[in-house]
């Protein structure tokens, strides 16, 4: 590190300066207590007459975590680097683009991946603070016949970019997108789990895309490689830009907004810059402010009382809500073909709500309940997703993950919240997602609007999955019921075969008895040998399975599986003849016979 960062080792002069730096009688009492250790390891494998070859592999197990421990005030640094084939950057914008945190008027709102717009920019900083080294960057752009090279850093007080290097590099195979590379302190070991758990949940919820992750250690055996492959071409529509509801600004945007207008007056400045305000509407709003202005007066004219009343009547006057179209949802079949890919569960039901509104914001709530799968530990695994990106940190405050564990009754869905594993999915799609906290780790659980959504489409996932559940218990009973059924017929078999024989060779004695033979002709048949005992079990086999089927069909109108949605089905007829009859009704369909010719 000190060689890349131009700085020369030295050897210590004066060991007592250093945190790792150990005394003899601190070195001597860790030895001591290393050697007492090893010894009740020896004396307990040795009790137990375990081989040497595992005790060996204990011994290595606490040398490295005695290493670990000596290490553990060791800085770790890492080269991070990420690339992909987008569109790339503009070859004289990235230094702005990666180098200034810029900060202007947003005249619309779009949905858009990420919390802050500040992700490579933030990489940049962390990596100045923790080791002085600059961003290096290659990009190019699609119409590029080279790749621009950059290293460079940004200057914290003056907010601008400071360039290193600046090259323009061969690109012969007309590559195209962009790569990042740079320096940070961190800590793999305890990041592990979170950062495998971030790539995998991306995997779920963008199924169209396919990426890989390489971590290299300096021992190859931990060296992590993996690749998420793309199951899918189908992606969801890019979301849409649209104008400010006025029910979602405060009074500072509304002041820029006036300020910075194109439009030359009042009534003109309502009806383009707001959503959901015709002309006739925008000149109603106007009379009501009675702050002296008018239809005719210039935004960038209006004072802070005018601008102040506007504000309240925009929040208290009532608007068409928007509709979501500008939304972009990952969808149902992203959603389940994620979590199929990734989980490979028994089961998977999925639900997208219709839009809604909150705070003058449409939002759209997707969720998928999965059962089973790999890699799923027992009871309810809540997986968070904010505008498509993974939540991982301060769960126990969100609204997705306190619906799941305490507003569903998952009993009434034939679900065991203990010992089932449960994975509930719950993606949050918006033009403003209500984050609480600076981190904005977590979803706001104080919204009445935001909570009954994601209940819904929770409890929906449910219902699908009762039905599932449903289907399967009636199997797997009439499954059990066929074996035990099946299990003692050879024994009825014989044993009623054996009454038939007595009977049979008995004489017929009174008037039931002569009746019966002549009406049903039981006996005689196993007289003259044609009913025999593989005969009788033939045909309790054959009763058994009718009559089970019969149970199982009743077993299942009885537990509501009938109750599910009823779907229109259609035969094609062979002729011309296309005239109905009345209708046929049993329990499980309703037919309509075409009318003879």
């Amino acid at each position: 590190m000190n060689s890349i960062r131009g700085i020369d080792n030295h050897e210590r002069l004066d060991e007592e300066l250093y945190h790792d730096f150990e005394t003899d009688d601190a070195r001597k009492k860790r030895l001591a207590r290393e050697t007492k250790e090893l010894e009740k390891l020896e004396k307990t494998f040795s009790q137990k007459g375990d081989n040497a070859a595992l005790l060996e592999t204990k011994k290595k197990e606490m040398e490295v975590k005695r290493a670990a421990a000596a290490s553990k005030g060791a800085k770790v640094f890492y080269k991070v680097t990420v690339k992909d084939n987008g569109m790339g950057m503009p070859d004289k914008d990235i230094p702005n683009l990666l180098g200034r945190v810029l900060s202007g008027t947003k005249y619309g709102i779009q949905q858009t991946r990420g919390k802050f717009g500040l992700g490579a920019k933030m990489a940049l900083i962390w990596s100045k603070m923790s080791t002085g080294l600059p961003i290096e960057v290659r990009s190019a752009t699609r119409k590029q016949t080279y790749i621009a090279y950059y290293k460079l850093d940004i200057d914290i007080h003056k907010n601008e970019p400071h360039v290193h290097v600046h090259k323009e590099k061969p690109n012969p195979q007309k590559w195209h997108g962009a790569e990042l590379s740079v320096t940070i302190l961190g800590n793999w070991q305890y990041y592990r789990a979170k950062v495998l758990r971030y790539t995998r949940q991306i995997a779920v919820i963008t199924p169209y895309a396919q990426f890989s992750f390489h971590y290299k250690a300096e021992d190859e055996r931990n060296s992590v490689n993996i690749t998420f492959v793309r199951r899918t071409k189908k992606m969801p529509p890019p979301p849409k830009e649209v104008k400010h509801h006025p029910a979602s600004v405060d009074l500072e945007l509304v002041k820029r907004l006036a300020a910075t207008t194109a439009t030359s007056n009042l009534q003109s400045f309502l009806f383009k810059e707001f959503s959901c305000i015709s002309k006739e509407y925008a000149g109603r709003l106007i009379d009501e402010m009675r702050s002296g202005a008018d239809v005719e007066t210039r935004p960038g004219e209006l004072d802070n009382k005018q601008i102040t009343r506007l504000h309240q009547l925009l929040h208290e006057a009532k608007f068409k809500e928007p509709d979501g179209s500008h939304l972009s949802p990952a969808g149902e079949y992203n959603l389940r073909l994620g979590i199929m890919k990734e989980l490979n569960p028994d089961m998977v039901a999925t639900h997208q709500g219709d839009a809604r509104v909150l705070e003058g914001h449409s939002f759209i709530v997707g969720a998928a309940v999965s059962i089973g799968g790999r890699d799923i530990k027992p009871g309810i695994n809540v997986y968070r997703f904010a505008n498509r990106i993974p939540l991982l940190f301060e769960g126990g405050s969100d609204v997705i993950t306190k619906t799941a564990l305490k507003r569903i009754n998952w009993a009434a869905y034939k679900i065991n919240q203990g010992s089932d594993k449960i994975g509930v999915f719950v993606s949050i799609v918006s033009t403003k997602i209500p984050y609480k906290g600076a981190g904005k780790e977590y979803i706001a659980d104080d919204m009445d609007e935001l909570v009954h959504a994601v209940k819904h489409a929770i409890q929906q996932c449910g219902l699908q999955l009762k039905v599932k559940i449903t289907r399967q218990q009636a199997a797997r009973e009439q499954k059990l019921r066929r074996k035990n059924l099946t299990k003692y017929i050879p024994n009825a078999a014989a044993a009623v075969f054996k009454v038939l024989q007595s009977m049979a060779q008995a004489p017929a004695v009174g008037d039931k008895r002569r009746r019966l033979e002549a009406e049903e002709d039981i006996l005689s048949p196993v007289t003259r040998g044609e009913t025999v005992e593989a005969t009788l079990a033939q045909r309790l086999t054959e009763y058994v399975e009718r009559i089970d089927t019969d149970m199982a069909l009743e077993y299942q109108m009885q537990q509501g599986v009938a109750e599910a949605a009823r779907q229109d089905v259609y035969l094609m007829p062979l002729g011309a003849q296309h005239e109905y009859g009345a209708e046929l009704h049993s329990n499980v369909c309703v037919l309509k016979l075409l009318q003879p010719a």
